[in-house]
């Protein structure tokens, strides 16, 4: 099956809050197929109405939520919302990942969330920034080594852009990582942190040849800032990402 291309929401974040349903028409008429919520415990029923009638596939969902509420009501919001892809997006002390020990106390937090979600029949993921990959250990970055670290059934979503900016040749980092990448941030801009991200195609990343990199991952669309509308930064995306053959 081919995985439509999805928004992560944070993107339009601003917008979904003032008129959400209007957004998630807006992106659909975009062409996207799939949204990635980064809050699913807001109004879990009524997102799930509106995606569902827009023909929206909710790919994953990222649930900061997981790390401070109790984590039954959380996953039930998940369930709703539809999707049994559940993802860590940060929320770790940045000094965790910066030894071994840390990366340890990592893995330890993210295999019990596991478990817990398994029971309720999804998989857990986490989501890289540049933090996990500008240390390096044993001449590895963070990230890879807390991979080794991570129960089989935890998977990764990564950010490409937040990899690269890390230091990261970020096609190799996911032929390295392999099927453990179930997901991709496609994002573009400047390669420097806190510079606004542009459409994807119009910065430095080497598109291409990530994608060709993680050829089953989900490829979800997001800028954390963005200079101009966000809207046609993400036209943009699509259709640059379009003419790349991603459907």
């Amino acid at each position: 099956m081919v995985q439509p291309l999805g928004v992560q929401l944070y993107t339009v974040r601003d917008a979904l809050a003032a008129d959400r349903d209007g957004v998630l028409r807006r992106i659909a008429e975009l062409g996207y197929g799939a949204v990635e919520p980064y809050d699913p415990m807001t109004d879990p029923e009524g997102f799930r109405r509106v995606a569902d009638d827009l023909g929206l596939t909710v790919s994953s969902t990222h649930a900061y939520a997981l790390l401070s509420q109790e984590p039954a009501e959380v996953f039930e919001a998940i369930a709703t919302v539809g999707t049994d892809l559940v993802i860590i997006p940060g929320g770790i002390a940045e000094e965790e990942f910066t030894t071994r020990d840390g990366l340890a106390r990592v893995a330890d937090r993210l295999n019990g969330l596991a478990a817990q979600a398994a029971a309720h029949g999804m998989r857990l993921g986490y989501h890289n920034h540049w933090w996990e990959i500008e240390p390096r250990i044993d001449g590895r970055h963070a990230l890879e080594v807390l991979a080794g670290l991570l129960e089989p059934e935890v998977f990764l979503e990564v950010d490409t852009y937040w990899a690269a900016v890390g230091g990261a040749d970020v096609p190799a980092l996911l032929r390295g990582l392999a099927d453990r990448v179930l997901a991709l941030h496609v994002k573009d801009g400047p390669g420097v942190k806190g510079e606004p991200h542009t459409a994807v195609g119009d910065g430095v990343m080497p598109v291409p040849a990530i994608l060709d990199a993680a050829p089953g991952a989900w490829r979800i669309v997001e800028l954390d800032a963005c200079a101009g509308d966000v809207f046609e930064a993400l036209a943009g995306s699509r259709s640059y990402l379009s003419s790349l053959g991603v459907s």
